[in-house]
């Protein structure tokens, strides 16, 4: 792969941040309608209309600028050259079923990744996940820190799963697979709140900015967790696989305040489930 010389991440970010707007305003001019809905994987696992309208104009932002760029969207897969240096992953409405519900808890999420020459690894560079019902703007640049609407956030300092901790998990679509079950009952013996909002990007972010201390699930995709963790790891957080790897894209996907990680690690034991 021939090098390209280094990217504004400024401009990468500006124009994340103005896509995600864009895809923001799309999910709330849509609110409230009626929605053409059809499942995927299982009668849980809904899109809409508005999920492909987001991605499109997410994609139409990411052409215009930066037309050599692979991208990797959840509706649409991935498009662009395989050698390109430069791959932005996008998941342009997560949390499709609180969406269609009309549940407010929902959000654009954009990240921007450079490939090495192991096709197995990439850096993440930046990461943008928009909340339109809150107006909520997470970012982060790798190395520059985490931000909410501008200003720094940190994550928690709570320091043990039982000061009490306040985590967030996800279920997979699949209705027979009960394996998370098992890590959730885990948490509840001890005692500790859990709660399971809906949308794993947010979940990241509001474990960056100390409104969870812990988060774990199991069977994410890439575009579900790529911006989110980006912006935890820039918030001084953690961000793991079961087994303690520093990685976003395994099989269980466990992110904290660092404090507790290990404690949660421990306790959830998730690299035995089979």
């Amino acid at each position: 792969m021939t090098s390209l010389p280094d990217l504004d991440l400024e401009a990468a970010l500006h124009l994340a941040i103005r896509a995600a707007h864009e895809a923001g305003r799309i999910q709330q001019a849509h609110v409230g309608r009626a929605h053409t809905i059809r499942t995927k994987s299982s009668f849980s696992d809904l899109v809409t209309e508005v999920d492909g309208l987001c991605e499109a104009a997410i994609r139409a932002w990411i052409a215009r600028e930066y037309p050599d760029h692979a991208v990797l969207g959840e509706e649409e897969g991935e498009q662009g050259s395989a050698a390109a240096e430069y791959r932005w992953v996008v998941d342009p409405l997560d949390g499709t079923v609180n969406y269609a519900h009309g549940f407010p808890f929902y959000c654009v999420s954009i990240a921007l990744e450079r490939r090495s020459q192991d096709a197995d690894a990439a850096e993440r560079l930046l990461g943008v996940v928009y909340d339109a019902t809150r107006d909520e703007l997470f970012t982060a640049v790798a190395g520059r820190g985490a931000h909410l609407n501008g200003a720094p956030v940190r994550v928690s300092g709570t320091p043990t799963l039982t000061t009490p901790a306040l985590l967030s998990t996800g279920f997979p679509y699949d209705p027979g697979d009960h394996r998370n079950l098992r890590l959730l009952g885990q948490l509840l013996a001890l005692g500790v709140p859990v709660r399971r909002p809906g949308a794993a990007a947010l979940d990241l972010c509001y474990v960056a900015c100390g409104r969870l201390d812990g988060y774990w699930e199991m069977g994410l995709k890439p575009w579900d967790s790529a911006a989110g963790s980006l912006i935890v790891t820039e918030a001084g957080g953690q961000v793991t696989d079961a087994l303690g790897v520093a990685r976003a894209d395994g099989p269980v996907i466990v992110a904290s305040n660092g404090a507790l990680h290990d404690e949660l690690l421990g306790v959830l034991d998730a690299g035995a489930v089979p």
